[in-house]
């Protein structure tokens, strides 16, 4: 994986939690990440053996016959659909006894996050619950947002509260709530669902939903929505 070309725009993550949900789900998937070190040309191969689920500490596992050079390192790796990239250094990497592949490492105080999905994805505010409610088979449902876009929603909730919402399934009538005072009803098709385990929250299933038969109103409203949100965010 190449690093995040010069001339993007990524935004940053800097949540502590968040930064955590990302680690656990690399860990949890078993992705590879490629790290660039600042005194080579070489890159190393790794991925994340565990997370540490109360503090802000995960164990990176080399493959076999790697070796990390002392010094900066970038770590690029990709989660769903965004590339991550992190920067982190240490004088010597040093491993575990007895693990020469398995070095414990803090979290990264920031990561770059660089979507590559047709419509740009906007974090919800943190500290703000921005919720999706709606009705299925006579089942009343409430999930929280955590991203939304010109093309669709993501959601998140524990398993329990998610029974019955696979991928395929039409949600008619979803009301969703993107910021203070804002609220859309709108059609949505769930493309997408998993279980992962949460750095802050456990257990939970991530449902994304791609938005239905939009009307124009409903598009242009979509679009103010998206643009306050991201001028928040910039400031």
């Amino acid at each position: 994986m190449e690093p995040i070309p010069a001339g993007s725009k990524p935004h940053e993550m800097t949540d502590e939690h968040d930064i955590g949900d990302s680690l656990t789900l690399l860990a949890d998937n078993g992705d590879p990440i490629s790290i660039y070190p600042a005194s080579t040309t070489n890159v190393v191969m790794a991925r994340i053996k565990s997370v540490d689920p109360e503090n802000p500490y995960f164990v990176l596992e080399l493959n076999e016959g790697e070796f990390l050079p002392p010094g900066d390192a970038v770590f690029v790796a990709w989660l769903r659909a965004a590339k991550v990239q992190f920067k982190l250094s240490s004088p010597d990497w040093a491993c575990t006894p007895g693990e020469p592949t398995l070095i414990p490492l803090d979290f990264p105080t920031k990561c770059q996050v660089l979507n590559r999905r047709a419509s740009t994805r906007l974090e919800t505010p943190l500290g703000i619950y921005y919720m999706a409610s709606f009705v299925l088979n006579g089942k009343p449902y409430e999930l929280q947002l955590y991203d939304f876009s010109a093309g669709g929603v993501g959601m998140r909730a524990p398993p329990r509260d998610c029974v019955g919402l696979y991928v395929g399934r039409k949600l008619q009538r979803v009301r969703l709530e993107l910021g203070p005072d804002s609220v859309m009803i709108a059609d949505l098709d769930i493309r997408l669902s998993r279980t992962f385990r949460s750095f802050l929250l456990g257990e939970q299933v991530q449902i994304g939903c791609q938005f239905v038969n939009l009307s124009p109103s409903m598009q242009e409203e979509l679009a103010r929505l998206l643009d306050k949100l991201n001028l928040s965010k910039q400031r």
